[in-house]
């Protein structure tokens, strides 16, 4: 049999978020900001905050030890680990190695990617194409964030949109009786990098004792001009992977869109064509956790029952770089 022939699907999903509950009406304590103005320019009421000395390898783990159990399988019999992440606990070695110490995957290849948002449903594909390839029979995927480390919490603009958690979900071959990842797409235009990025920590600009109080290693957003972006590039993802797959909106039984905005998932529903009322959406508890948003909503919608066995879902997102991806999975 060809290693080309292998289809892969979706056998189980985790996520994690921790304890700590930051609301609107408590971050107004913070910075001059009200509920009522970021709900109605974002659709968030709260999000989640790390633990100190909760670090995102932490927060990772535990989601995929969720996602595991549910699949079935044990640590020890994962062949690949990938970890998207944009707030990894060290620059190196990679979150991926703390995560395979961690749940005691000893078998494992284990790596990080960073596309953002994006970088979950990017690991999809490259773990997709590993195993349909027959590099691997298995892999366990995660989107996981610590963004309260990376947000100047003096900013009114940037800190009130993001939070800490992570998402997890094991793929691997399929049976002839299962779903599978229908299709998949992803893209990048880095002319783009400077609407949203970390300006400072990297070696562009490292750290040092007379930049340190510039706030250069938060998050850097031009609010506006990613919106714009964000809803034309969503579109055209999800329009790519719903052709790709045969699908018409109405074979569609779910949406799980990137968790940043309410505005934007509007849009996306609206310009694809599907009911809000089949559009996956968690933003208003968690904010925008960047990777792991799409994943922590994939885990949710599945656990909720928003979509059975046999469904067609399209999951989407955005994110800096500018990059951007899309998968139909039939579940």
């Amino acid at each position: 049999m060809s290693g080309l022939d292998y289809q892969v699907c979706v056998a189980g999903t985790g996520s994690y978020l921790p304890e700590t509950v930051l609301t609107n009406e408590e971050l107004s304590k913070r910075v001059d900001t009200s509920d009522e103005w970021i709900f109605s320019r974002t659709g968030i009421r709260a999000r989640r905050i790390a633990a100190e000395g909760e670090h995102t390898s932490h927060m990772a783990s535990a989601a995929a030890r969720k996602a595991l159990e549910q699949a079935g399988l044990d640590a020890s019999e994962i062949q690949l680990i990938i970890v998207a992440t944009i707030t990894p606990d060290t620059l190196t070695p990679a979150t991926a190695c703390y995560v395979q110490q961690q749940i005691g995957a000893k078998n494992a290849v284990a790596f990080d990617i960073s596309a953002a948002c994006s970088g979950f449903l990017y690991a999809m594909k490259i773990s997709k194409r590993m195993i349909a390839d027959g590099a691997y029979e298995n892999a366990l995927i995660i989107g996981a964030e610590k963004l309260s480390a990376f947000v100047n919490w003096e900013d009114r603009a940037t800190c009130v949109l993001f939070g800490d958690g992570a998402g997890a979900a094991v793929l691997r071959r399929a049976k002839p009786d299962e779903g599978s990842i229908l299709a998949t797409e992803m893209g990048t235009d880095g002319t783009l990098t400077h609407l949203l990025n970390i300006p400072g920590g990297g070696s562009a600009c490292p750290i040092t004792a007379s930049n340190v109080g510039d706030h250069l290693a938060s998050l850097a957003m031009q609010g506006k001009e990613v919106f714009k972006h964000a809803v034309n590039r969503m579109k055209e993802a999800a329009e790519t992977v719903i052709e790709r797959a045969g699908l018409q909106a109405d074979d569609i039984a779910c949406v799980i869109p990137h968790q940043a905005n309410l505005r934007i998932i509007d849009a996306i529903a609206d310009r694809l064509a599907v009911p809000n009322d089949r559009v996956f959406v968690n933003l208003d508890k968690y904010g925008n956790t960047s990777a792991a948003a799409v994943a922590i909503a994939l885990d949710e919608a599945h656990r909720s029952g928003a979509f059975k066995r046999g469904d067609n879902i399209v999951m989407v997102v955005f994110g800096a770089g500018l990059t951007w991806a899309a998968a139909a999975v039939r579940w």
